[in-house]
């Protein structure tokens, strides 16, 4: 047989060599003739409305170029269309520490913070909503964004109520319902290279950004609109970037403030994130409150699946309509479910906005259901990998919510791990404080992208 030219033959990575070797040149590694330096300056209140900003004193430090404030870029963006909630610099009001406020360009990092000690901001306090049950309770407001709709909630940013198969007379025949509450932690990504932009205007009208960015069109599409620079004009280079994890897939102040003082300074400016910036960034995994109800008959096949989730989604949309969809609807394999319902609310709170990170949306549900499985195999007296062997859905299939199954080797994986682990010999055989476990889980692919209301033809 004739040996193939690619299929089944490693590949060098195009950028493999020149990362290993120290010559990849990342956004900071970037130097411009005559590149100034910028900051941010960030609220210290979580909730508050901005009664006053004067920039004069910073604008008469020397070495100061430029300070902008959020009524020098009044135009909300969001990653998601259906939900611009967020300005490059605070517009009316702070949402939670470490929220923009203004930004200035300066000669060197030295004099741009000393400007940020000359900003005088007058705050009006407000409620702080810390606790997503707390936020989604309020009534009245203030509320952390104003209310789409007259009468909702302006403390809710998404509720997802989706019902397949009857639920509750799977629960009514279960032998067995388990239910429990759970909460899953909120994580950040915290990539080795902090977010960092590069702006450059041009006097033909031409803006170009670097930045270490996982989506380069969605942060194209962004500054032009924004800006008000027709997007022909814009152009987003995308550096190496020194991991991401999610962290970097949409845009950032920085990227609108760099450009936006370049714009206003006639000179290439570059903003790097310090490690505590990044933290305020976030856009990490979403905290997640969940109560599950799960039925099965005494042989251990599941009824029913009933959950009640809430994720703490931090002061801005973010990715949270997709989150909140995702709490719910990817939890339905690899195990048959014949019914299942799932009510999900997305809540906004004072903290850095939560957004994508690995295994989007569905890293909590999992855990929470795979313990309802333990702890339905122990109640049962069932070996907990022959609870997931019974339920397992098998291969060119559907899911209870219709989604598609082709292939699947969740079985043989299962039958792998058993023997590799030892399993039969080590389960609940092991010294106190020592154990093995199982649990399965899986994630969608080949999902096509969102797509962007607009209006060409």
């Amino acid at each position: 047989m004739k040996r193939l030219s690619t299929i089944g033959r490693p590949m060098r990575k195009v950028d493999g060599l020149a990362k290993s070797t120290g010559r990849a040149r990342y956004t900071d590694d970037i130097r411009l003739p005559g590149m100034l330096h910028g900051r941010i300056l960030r609220s210290p209140h979580p909730h508050a409305r901005i009664v006053a900003i004067d920039t004069s004193r910073a604008e008469a430090l020397p070495g100061v170029h430029a300070v902008v404030t959020g009524r020098d870029m009044p135009t909300a963006y969001g990653i998601i269309p259906w939900t611009p909630d967020e300005y490059p610099l605070c517009v009316d009001k702070v949402r939670y520490i470490g929220d923009g406020v203004a930004a200035v360009a300066a000669v060197d990092e030295d004099t741009a913070i000393a400007a940020l000690e000359l900003i005088d901001v007058t705050y009006e306090e407000l409620p702080a909503y810390l606790d997503p049950h707390e936020a989604i309770a309020a009534e009245g407001g203030p509320y952390i964004h104003e209310p789409r709709k007259p009468g909702w909630n302006g403390n809710v940013t998404k509720v997802v109520k989706l019902e397949f198969g009857d639920v509750d007379g799977g629960l009514a025949e279960a032998d067995l319902v388990v239910e429990n509450d759970y909460f899953f932690e909120g994580t950040t990504h915290t990539p080795i290279e902090p977010h960092c932009a590069i702006g450059l205007a041009e006097g033909n009208g031409k803006l170009t950004v670097w930045s270490a960015t996982q989506v380069p069109h969605y942060l194209h599409r962004e500054l032009a609109r924004v800006l008000d620079v027709d997007p022909a004009k814009v152009r987003v280079i995308q550096p190496p970037v020194g991991g991401a994890f999610g962290g970097k897939s949409e845009p950032f102040d920085l990227e609108f403030c760099v450009a936006k003082l370049s714009m206003v300074t006639g000179r290439p400016v570059e903003i790097l994130y310090t490690r505590e910036e990044v933290f305020y960034a976030h856009r990490g995994r979403h905290p997640f409150h969940m109560r599950y109800r799960t039925g099965a008959t005494r042989e251990g096949m599941l009824t029913s699946v009933d959950a009640e989730i809430v994720l703490d989604g931090g002061a801005y949309a973010s990715f949270g309509l997709v989150t909140t969809y995702y709490s719910g609807q990817l939890l339905t394999a690899p195990y048959q479910m014949p019914a299942y319902r799932f009510h999900s609310t997305r809540a906004y709170t004072n903290k850095p906005a939560c957004g994508p990170k690995r295994g989007h949306g569905s890293v909590q549900p999992r855990f929470a259901i795979e313990v309802q499985l333990d702890r339905i195999a122990e109640r049962l007296e069932i070996d907990p990998i022959e609870l997931r062997r019974r339920n397992f859905i098998g291969a060119n299939t559907r899911t209870v919510n219709d989604l598609r199954v082709t292939s699947n080797g969740f079985l043989e994986c299962l039958e792998e791990v058993e023997r590799a682990s030892g399993w039969k010999r080590k389960h609940r055989r092991l010294p106190y404080g020592r154990g093995v476990g199982v649990a399965g889980s899986t994630y969608i692919t080949g999902t096509n992208y969102p797509i962007y209301p607009n209006d060409m033809p």
